[in-house]
């Protein structure tokens, strides 16, 4: 199956849609929307179609097709979380174009490009963490003292640190957390708020 987006509806989808019918992508979802937004509908959609086909098929082959990465995700996080979402439901990953072009199995001979997203994610949260350590030292040359957003309380993170250890995915982390005060109360934090819990558990211990 295949999936296709552009950023703006300025932008033309019907290249990406011809080279995913060539590629015989059957279904396609498409959508006009950017990255930035947490949620895209058709994304969504995507994978739980291609989760379904798995899980009513183990043994079928299930690709998901794109025509290039950025297509995928715009942050290394967000990729490494899409790359293990795959990775559990044992999906394939295709990419129709660009330097990383190729079928790739998360179980086998593709592994590479998943471990591949996992190091874009660690530099990008080393890039945070040093950033987080510079704006420590920067509000304590001013007299402030900061800390962990109140949506992230110690208990979480301790669950956090704790499930992680044991090997668990992050987005299946953040599947088992529940926001206990604010605005989002009852909520479940991101993927992206996990890891920079675990970013900034990093740094205290780097520090300690």
């Amino acid at each position: 199956m295949g999936y296709c987006r552009c950023s703006t509806a300025q932008q033309e989808l019907q290249s990406q849609l011809d080279a995913l019918e060539e590629a015989g992508c059957d279904p396609v979802f498409s959508e006009k929307i950017s990255t930035r937004f947490k949620v895209r509908p058709e994304f969504v959609k995507a994978l739980d179609f291609a989760r379904t086909i798995k899980k009513a098929v183990p043994h079928q082959r299930v690709i998901f097709t794109v025509h290039e990465m950025k297509r995928l995700a715009a942050a290394p996080a967000e990729l490494l979380t899409i790359a293990e979402d795959l990775h559990h439901h044992d999906i394939q990953l295709e990419l129709l174009t660009g330097p990383l072009q190729g079928v790739y199995d998360p179980s086998g001979h593709g592994a590479a490009l998943f471990a591949f997203f996992a190091g874009m994610a660690e530099s990008e949260r080393e890039y945070i963490w040093e950033k987080s350590l510079e704006g420590q030292a920067s509000a304590r040359e001013r007299g402030r003292h900061g800390g962990r957003p109140k949506v992230v309380d110690e208990d979480m993170a301790a669950y956090a640190r704790s499930v992680r250890a044991n090997g668990a995915p992050v987005p299946k982390i953040a599947q088992k957390l529940v926001i206990t005060s604010g605005k989002n109360q009852g909520k479940r934090p991101s993927a992206a708020t996990v890891y920079r819990i675990l970013a900034e558990d990093d740094a205290t211990d780097r520090t300690a």
